[in-house]
């Protein structure tokens, strides 16, 4: 790397070059003026070198040539160090003339972080950045403790106008015009002096000067002796090109041309003059002091021996306080004498020489305690290491010191270490340490005010940008640091550019809070500047900030609203954030031949509605009647069909995500409306819309051209009657949401396109959306095209008029109890003025809802279902309607609705079961030549009901131990509401084969009818097979319900008939939803329970209600086959004296299977028997025998028995041992095998021999009894035939043996 041609070499061949002092009388000033410039203005352009070639010697006599030579010019009075409110002012001024160059930045777009990526080089060696540098360097010149500063040379300049020039010469040397580095000692007034006349050419010849100069050369000497002619361009006109001072017209005349008097002879004169001071007589004078100084240094301080003096001399000084600047050093110490030495070797380029004598002096100045000059030394041996490219660690351990060290002497050193912090981070940057470099800015900017720290913040920026790999976090806060800073110090035009950069980091992050902060005070500063339109944007981002606290939301929206107020106009934003509108809650709802009672039939999934609508709805023919027909066309392709008249609804959900309120007014829809063609200029402009989003999205000028064609429409609407739109006007709480009905009518036929929302934001800021770039973004999001929904399509073909019904169920109640019986009314209303004809109506749930017949809108209820004499069985459609899930009802065929006109058809609701119902109907209907686009129309209906838990039903049959055609049935009732109580009113027992009575016979079924909550009770009913004869065979079993009643008491009054609509048409539904696998098994019965509330019994106003509960499928069938019944006497007298006594019975067995039955009857012998006898006392005393034994046992009626006194004294003599004899025997075979048929009863013989009076349970006998299956068993249904084989023990049978008398 060379060093020079690095940033910071061109700063050092600038900034540390020789000073030349300039004298001047008022007179050359006003010469010079005439060109807009002063002197040193005038040719400070021609003290730059940039191909000079001087030759050079070292002090060593190695020769060299300078190519690049400045000279720094100044007035003598400007030689001294600026004051510091002057510097800090001048500064200021660099920094806003900056801003006022970058105001036209202010308005374009932020920069993206590409572009900063790629300019973030040029952009850190940003002309601002040089010059503020440069400003802030030399605001620490001229320090008396440096010699860089210090004139080399003095230019004494006199007009040829003024009285006696050479006196005024003479009267330059006077002291009071030297600048106090000159007065005080701390330089060497004996300085190179060149002595110049200015004479202007307007004010005459040029004899009187060339006798002036010839004086001059008298008095000074020949060779520092010169004149120099200007201003002698005639009428201002000049013959030269480039402007040399074009860079310089910060400080000239207004509306004057620089140089206008200057022709070419005077700039080459001026050029000669600048050349000919610097190689003929500054340079050479340096080249020779630094001879001579160096000759004094080597004599007095080089070498051993004189190290050794110097240390030895200044030993006594490390006990001496520290002070700020040390001993004061004259110019003519030996220290001050090594300085001028090593800065005059320094701007020769002479580094080598330099550093020696830097490195000399720091050790005196160290061991002098003089701190500042020691860091000013430090400073300058870093720059010679740079310069030389020689131990970059090194150069930066200088520079540490010396910026550690200016930073300890407090404010005094305050300038100088901001200088060796720019020096220092220049030379970082220059060898690539960016990250360093940027870490001594932030040092800096912390001892600097404001204003500086902001410039040195902002430039640390850049060096992370310029890391490798790029900081970008870290650039941004230090931009968003510089911005604060420049905000501080009064600079909203530069805290606004920094800030606009950082926006290039934290856009598209998740820094919620750092965002905010950015966008708000840019918002606020282009207010301040007057930039309204533009703040707006930037506050508008901030707006939904629900992260914030409330008090800083209420700040944010406050200064947005104060904004929009100085605008001084409504403010219309497109995408505006407040309130936010979820756009997934978009929903569309629109009418073409469906139609929709209410906003609930509405929510329902199209899908259900079309698998209900399936046989309701003809369906669309596909086929071709021939070959020469082209395939039917859809003839409104990708657009929806409405009707003109009808309202078509938008659903949107608005959200306040702030936690304060917002007050949102005039919620409106956007839409066009054209006439109807072919819709090619509306698929045209759809079609540049997805083209513009395509490529623009994100751009400002996409967003300003949707924001004019919704304005543009909108306002197209509000003065076109053909469109009716509503408003709506909310205010939304804090974190609140509202779904909001917005709707449009279409008054005539065309083409409607929804396009967007409007709405108004606390009265003065106007928010569009536009709804076609959210969808249109949803459907190219995938690679793969789906199918559009209906609600995603914004676009609608407008069709003219059609009729219309609207409908709903009259008393359909929200809750209701299960088993509750109601009679609803079906109310349709055609609004339009044209009839309707052909309806039907198809049913979701006919187990809850059923059609009745007309007839029943006048039927008084429940009355209207009770039995009455010779009446005939009515059922709705019972043989036409065929059971489903789903219920098909066609109305009447000479059923029409007129125009204006409203019908009525009575439906029967019963809540089957507990639960949420959702009942769904749709009703078909046609029109008269009304349109030939839409033939017909549906009407859906969506109710849903709440059915709570009323009574339980649980029945329970067991074969009757007495009778084998006999059932005993339990039926277990239990109340789980909470408050009602219930009149049990009926038990029905659904077919013909069986008859059902009460338990005990011709009594009541329960102790008590009325069954109040939470309570339960049982009843007990008894089924009897009836006989054939009364048991008319029907064709259908379930075409009208036959059976038989049982009134649960004498004040349940009038019985239900169940064989009427609705109760049959429900049951036969209930069926259909119980259905078991046994379903057509002749074995399962079904039952009907009808209770009434008690308040329906009572007279009370409320309507009646009746309930009606199903049991169904119930089964009679045992998992045993067979049963059998013992016939015989119960009671007789037998003489006991004479002979023991033989008593015949008979067993007979049924079988209720399908197969053949073996049945095996086991009598047990007489040696098997183990019962016991005794006497009338013992039965009382004795306890019951186990169960399977012979005996006779403790009942009532032995107490009263009367027995003779010999058999009873006989009996009670002792009592009989087990191995006596038993009491009973079973005096037929042991072991009797029968077959019994299936469905068919056999009867079997018995008989048994009694040895003494008493009564007798006959129960010791066993059933053994097996399934004989047919040969393919083992297709057999495992689930009907449950057990194959088994053993009975034999029922009790009870016979009572009395003494004859």
């Amino acid at each position: 790397m060379d060093p020079t041609s690095s940033n910071l070499g061109k700063m050092l061949l600038e900034e540390i070059t020789p000073v030349v002092m300039i004298l001047r009388t008022p007179l050359v000033e006003e010469s010079c003026r005439k060109n807009g410039l002063s002197f040193i203005q005038m040719i400070q352009p021609f003290s730059n070198f940039n191909n000079i070639d001087v030759p050079v010697r070292t002090a060593s006599d190695q020769p060299y040539r300078l190519h690049q030579f400045k000279l720094r010019l100044h007035y003598a009075s400007d030689i001294c160090q600026p004051n510091v409110e002057a510097a800090e002012e001048h500064l200021k001024e660099v920094v806003t003339r900056a801003s006022d160059n970058d105001l036209t930045d202010l308005n374009s777009d932020p920069p993206q972080l590409e572009s900063l990526l790629r300019s973030a080089e040029s952009e850190s060696q940003s002309s601002r950045f040089q010059i503020f540098n440069k400003e802030l360097i030399r605001a620490s010149s001229f320090s008396e403790h440096e010699a860089f500063d210090h004139p080399v040379a003095c230019l004494l300049v006199v007009s040829s106008k003024d009285d006696r020039p050479v006196n005024k010469f003479v009267d330059f040397f006077n002291t009071n015009q030297f600048p106090s580095l000159l007065n005080n000692g701390a330089m060497d007034p004996k300085i190179l002096k060149y002595y110049l006349l200015i004479h202007d050419n307007q004010d005459g010849t040029s004899e009187n000067a060339t006798n002036v100069v010839s004086e001059m050369r008298g008095t000074f000497g020949a060779s520092d002796c010169r004149m120099l002619c200007i201003n002698s361009a005639e009428n201002g006109s000049k013959d030269w090109q480039d402007n040399p001072w074009s860079a310089c017209n910060s400080d000239a005349l207004l509306g004057q041309d620089l140089g206008c008097f200057l022709n070419m002879d005077d700039l080459d004169e001026i050029k000669d003059l600048m050349q000919e001071l610097s190689s003929k007589h500054i340079i050479p004078h340096m080249e020779q002091k630094v001879r001579v100084l160096n000759q004094q240094v080597s004599a007095t301080r080089k070498g051993f021996r004189n190290q050794i003096k110097n240390l030895w001399w200044r030993k006594g000084k490390e006990d001496t306080p520290d002070a700020p600047t040390g001993t004061m050093y004259t110019f003519s110490s030996i220290e001050s004498q090594i300085r001028v030495l090593g800065d005059y070797a320094f701007m020769l380029r002479d580094y080598e020489l330099a550093l020696s004598n830097y490195r000399l002096l720091s050790t005196d100045y160290k061991l002098d305690k003089a701190w500042k000059r020691y860091a000013g030394v430090q400073e300058m041996m870093a720059l010679t290491y740079f310069m030389l490219d020689q131990s970059r660690k090194d150069a930066e351990y200088c520079m540490e010191n010396s910026f550690s060290t200016y930073l300890k002497l407090g404010s005094s050193g305050q300038r100088n270490a901001t200088r060796c912090g720019l020096w220092w981070t220049e030379m970082l940057k220059a060898r690539d340490q960016y990250k360093e470099a940027a870490s001594v800015y932030f040092r800096i900017s912390n001892e600097e005010p404001s204003l500086h720290a902001a410039v040195m913040l902002e430039q640390a920026s850049y060096c992370y940008l310029l890391s490798k790999p790029p900081m970008l976090r870290k650039y941004g806060f230090h931009l968003v640091l510089s911005g604060n800073r420049y905000y501080i110090s009064d600079q909203r035009k530069h805290a606004i550019r920094a800030y606009r950069s950082a926006l290039s980091v934290y856009k598209g992050n998740a820094w919620r809070y750092i965002n905010d902060h950015v966008h708000y005070h840019i918002g606020k500063w282009y207010a301040v500047l007057g930039i309204h339109e533009t703040a707006i944007k930037h506050m508008m981002l901030v707006l939904a900030c629900g992260h914030q606290s409330i008090a800083t939301q209420e700040l944010f929206f406050r200064d947005f609203l104060q904004i929009v107020q100085k605008l001084g106009k409504t403010f219309e934003v497109f995408r505006l954030q407040l309130p936010v509108i979820s756009m997934p809650s978009l929903k569309v709802i629109f009418e073409d031949h469906r139609t929709y009672a209410s906003s609930a039939a509405v929510d329902v999934k199209e899908s259900l509605w079309k698998s209900l609508e399936e046989d309701l709805v003809p369906s669309i023919p596909i086929m071709r009647t021939n070959w020469l027909e082209s395939q039917p066309k859809k003839k409104y392709k990708d657009s929806n069909i409405c009707v003109a008249g009808e309202a078509i609804k938008v659903d949107l959900e608005f959200k306040n995500p702030l936690k304060i309120s917002l007050s949102v007014s005039g919620v409106s829809l956007i839409c066009q409306l054209s006439e109807k063609t072919d819709s090619v200029d509306s698929e045209v402009g759809d079609q540049h819309a997805t083209d513009v989003d395509g490529h623009l999205s994100t751009s400002v000028l996409q967003n300003d051209l949707e924001l004019k064609k919704l304005k543009s429409s909108w306002e197209l609407n509000s003065c076109n009657s053909s469109i009716v739109l509503s408003e709506v006007d909310f205010t939304l709480g804090g974190c609140e949401k509202t779904k909001v009905h917005l709707a449009v009518t279409p008054q005539l036929e065309g083409v409607l396109n929804i396009v967007g929302v409007r709405w108004k934001l606390s009265g003065s800021t106007v928010g569009y959306h536009n709804f076609d770039a959210i969808l249109e973004k949803k459907r190219v999001k995938g690679k793969r095209r789906t199918r559009k929904s209906p609600s995603s399509n914004l676009k609608f073909t407008v069709i003219k008029s059609l009729p219309k019904l609207e409908g709903s169920i009259i008393n359909m109640p929200e809750r209701a109890y299960a088993g509750e019986l109601r009679l609803v009314v079906l109310e349709l209303r055609n609004q339009s003025k044209y009839p309707v004809k052909n309806l039907k109506m198809k049913i979701s749930h006919p187990r809850f809802l059923y059609p009745g017949s007309f007839e029943d809108i006048e039927a008084k209820f429940p009355s209207c279902l009770e039995k009455q004499i010779d009446c005939k069985l009515k059922g709705l459609h019972a043989s036409s309607i065929q059971l489903s899930s789903n219920l098909l009802f066609s109305f009447p065929e000479d059923v029409t609705i007129q125009g204006g006109t409203t019908f009525s058809w009575p439906l029967w609701l019963r809540a089957a079961s507990p639960g949420s119902i959702p009942l769904y109907i749709s009703i078909y209907y046609e029109m008269e030549n009304v349109s030939s686009d839409m033939r017909y129309r549906t009407l859906r209906i969506h109710y849903n009901i709440e059915v709570l838990p009323s009574l339980d039903v649980s029945v329970q049959i067991n074969p009757s131990p007495s009778r084998l055609s006999e059932f005993l049935v339990r039926m277990d009732i239990v109340n789980k509401t909470g408050s009602e109580s219930f009149q049990l009113k009926q038990l029905s027992f659904v077919g013909c084969e069986w008859e059902i009575s009460s338990l005990p016979p011709n009594g009541t079924a329960c102790t008590s009818q009325l069954l109040i909550a939470g309570q339960a009770l049982s009843s007990f009913f008894k089924l009897k097979k009836c006989d054939k004869s009364t048991c008319e065979p029907t064709t259908s079993s379930l075409s009208t319900l036959v059976g038989s009643d049982v009134s649960f008491g004498p004040e349940a009054g009038v019985l239900f008939d169940i064989s009427r609509t609705p109760l049959a048409d429900f049951h036969r539904y209930e069926r259909l939803h119980q259905e078991k696998a046994e379903e057509g098994d002749p074995s399962n019965i079904d039952f009907i329970l009808i209770a009434q509330p008690q308040e329906s019994i009572g007279g009370s106003s409320a309507p009646a209600r009746l309930f009606c509960h199903h049991a169904c499928h119930c089964s009679i069938a045992s998992q045993i086959p067979i049963s059998w019944r013992m016939d015989g006497p119960q009671a007789l007298h037998h003489d006991f004296s004479s002979s023991f006594c033989e008593i015949g019975l008979c067993m007979t067995i049924h079988n209720s299977s399908d197969y053949v039955v073996s049945v095996r009857i086991h009598t047990p012998g007489p040696q098997s028997s183990t019962g016991q006898l005794s006497d009338a006392t013992g039965i009382a005393q004795s306890p019951r025998l186990a169960g399977n034994q012979e005996g006779w046992y403790d009942v009532s009626l032995v107490n009263d028995i009367k027995v003779t006194s010999d058999v009873m004294g006989t009996l009670s003599g002792k009592p009989a041992s087990l191995d006596s004899t038993a009491p009973y025997i079973w005096s037929a075979s042991s072991s009797t095998k029968i077959e019994v048929g299936p469905m068919s009863s056999t009867k079997v013989p018995l008989q048994v021999s009694l040895f003494s009076p008493g009564t007798y349970n006959l129960s010791n006998y066993n059933l053994h009894w097996s399934l004989l299956l047919p040969s393919n068993k083992d297709g057999l249904d495992r689930d009907q035939v449950r057990q194959t084989s088994g053993t009975i023990q034999g029922h009790s049978y009870y016979l009572t043996v009395l003494q004859s008398p």
